[in-house]
């Protein structure tokens, strides 16, 4: 048979699944040239789908040495190499794709995806956009300009480039599985679900979209549905570090003692996976088993030698322990070697502070500050050091009498009573409240919190309570002003709006540690529900109180404490420490928080 007829032959083969064909066809013809380019970089292909990726990647790279001026080869071995995730050699061989034929579609799509996958996201749109610029209608650069879009935080956009990929091309299961995920990552469940059954139902399986039906329906509530969701996706890669957290997570807070158990499976299949055994020992931590958490960390350091990031999660673990000598060291060790780290620095503050060290911790504190000005963690630290110093800036950043402030919501139109209006938005926050303990990565402390934001929930008494707070809100904002020297009032400009807003349901004994919000600027507490002993001023029980950082600070207690009241809203600022005492009776205590940032400026 004429060579170029046993190529089309072989190809149509491939084209068609009949794998082991194809690859005869192709060893056919390297009988008679074993150099033949095509024949090398089509069975290379052939190998790929097989699932031999080293034979593939061998056959491919042998097809480029024999043909190197051919663009598609470079652009198919780029593919190649980005599914095995090797990046830098991806990128090589797209780039390498492009010198030879600045036009070739797949491998600037190709490219485009790789950027993504490397979180190098303002590039990936760039090559999206340049595709799209020589054809409008092309549905994969749409997709791939919403992935870029999305990693950059413009979720909007996002959602508007997979809409118009769909629009394009209805049928395109995978633009339809990035908008389920992107809904899903929004907390917009019903959305999500109906997004990911169709792309399911369109052939599309796998890791990612199980993971993201997991997230969507735990979201609803359906919680022996999003388990078995999570179930699947470890079933395809039993180390997926996302699906192991979410559902140790999900099984923690539906009471499941051994939530953790799915670690250990990852871990047989992945044993060098630094990643997941970290994150393995953070949940254990989380739910208060440090002697474990420890235990598995002083493993990875035994096995795989010195990591910086794994030494700083041991610091903190030693740290949380009083162990402070231990958890210097440690600290320490990971900061001089990676001194880049904002992880790690704020690992090594946490033992400064703790052992009453201002100086060399303010050092550490400003560097971040002026690489991450908005983060309220930073400014919180700051505070910590200048009120260990005795300096008076510390009162400047924790004006408790200006910035610390109560509102007596009114009650909105319909309601009586602001007690009237309680009252329905406890039976609707009740339904929701549907988990048996606490989160493991939050504040609270022996309590339930919804499962997903209220700016999402459709209920009307909940869209009322939204609208009800936002004259407080613009109140507090009047009454703080302006100063752009201050990192609170500089940002009080413009429009705001809320970021974040979910129940918190305070069991007997339930409290809140002394925390900050690291992404907020404006943060709340409104009282919807108080045990009777709040009222007693001596006990403060269930009070919430600021001042008292999340460190044991030497002499660093709390500064003010302010009652709950059913219908009060207390407004503070995001980077300022607060907590709640415990309540001590056997009525629980129900709160509605939210976080108030500016409107970001349009791009």
């Amino acid at each position: 048979m004429d060579r170029n007829l046993q190529l089309a032959k072989a190809h149509d083969l491939l084209r068609r699944g009949q794998l082991p064909a194809a690859e005869a066809a192709c060893r056919a013809l390297l009988v008679v040239a074993s150099r033949d380019a095509d024949a090398l970089h089509l069975l290379g292909l052939v190998c790929k789908q097989a699932g031999d990726l080293d034979q593939a990647e061998d056959l491919l790279r042998s097809s480029v040495e024999a043909a190197p001026d051919r663009a598609e080869y470079h652009a198919n071995l780029g593919n190649l190499l980005r599914s095995r995730g090797r990046i830098a050699d991806a990128e090589l061989a797209y780039r390498m794709a492009l010198q030879l034929s600045p036009q070739l579609r797949t491998a600037r799509l190709g490219l485009a995806r790789l950027l993504s996958d490397a979180s190098l996201h303002a590039a990936a749109a760039g090559e999206a956009q340049q595709l799209l610029a020589a054809n409008a209608r092309d549905a994969e650069a749409w997709s791939a300009l919403g992935v870029a879009l999305r990693g950059q935080g413009r979720h909007a956009e996002a959602e508007a480039a997979y809409r118009k990929a769909l629009e394009i091309a209805p049928g395109y299961a995978a633009a339809r599985h990035n908008l389920g995920a992107l809904l899903s990552q929004q907390q917009r469940a019903e959305e999500a679900l109906t997004e990911l059954d169709r792309a399911a139902g369109a052939g599309l399986g796998g890791r990612e979209i199980a993971f993201n039906r997991g997230r969507a329906l735990a979201d609803l509530s359906r919680f022996d549905e999003a388990e078995q969701s999570y179930i699947a996706a470890l079933a395809a890669d039993p180390a997926h570090l996302e699906t192991q957290v979410a559902l140790a997570k999900l099984r923690y807070m539906r009471g499941d003692g051994d939530f953790a158990r799915e670690f250990l499976r990852g871990e047989q299949a992945r044993p060098r996976d630094v990643r997941l055994r970290m994150a393995h020992g953070q949940v254990l931590r989380q739910a208060g088993d440090s002697i474990a958490a420890e235990r598995i960390l002083r493993d990875v350091l035994q096995t795989e030698g010195f990591i910086p990031e794994v030494a700083s999660a041991l610091a903190i673990v030693l740290h949380e322990q009083g162990r402070l000598a231990e958890a210097a060291t440690e600290a320490r060790a990971a900061r001089d070697a990676k001194p880049e780290s904002a992880a790690l620095d704020e690992a090594l503050v946490g033992v400064l502070l703790t052992q009453g060290e201002p100086e060399e911790c303010l050092a550490l504190v400003r560097r971040q500050r002026e690489l991450a000005p908005l983060d309220q963690r930073w400014i919180a630290y700051e505070a910590t050091a200048l009120r260990l110093q005795g300096d008076d800036e510390y009162h400047r950043l924790y004006d408790y009498a200006r910035f610390v402030q109560p509102f007596e919501l009114e009650p909105p139109a319909g309601w009586a009573s602001i007690e009237a209006f309680n009252q329905d938005l406890i039976e609707v926050l009740l339904r929701l409240h549907r988990f048996q303990s606490h989160p493991l990565d939050q504040s609270l402390r022996l309590g339930t919190q919804t499962p997903r934001s209220l700016l999402v929930e459709p209920d009307p008494v909940i869209r009322t309570f939204l609208k009800a707070i936002e004259t407080p809100i613009a109140e507090y904002r009047a009454a703080i002003g302006q100063d752009p020297r201050h990192p609170l009032t500089v940002r009080n400009a413009g429009a705001s709006q809320l970021v974040g807003c979910w129940s918190v349901r305070l069991q007997r004994g339930g409290y809140h540690v002394n925390h900050t919000h690291p992404a907020g600027w404006i943060s709340s507490a409104y009282y919807v529900e108080v045990p009777p002993e709040v009222a007693d001023e001596t006990a403060q029980s269930g009070w919430i109180k600021f001042g008292e950082p999340g460190l044991p600070v030497p002499g660093a207690t709390p500064e003010r404490l302010v009652q709950p009241k059913p219908g009060r809203l207390v407004l503070f600022p995001s980077y300022m420490w607060h907590g709640t005492t415990p309540i001590t009776g056997d009525q629980p205590r129900m709160t509605v928080a939210f976080d108030v940032i500016p409107t970001p400026q349009p791009r």
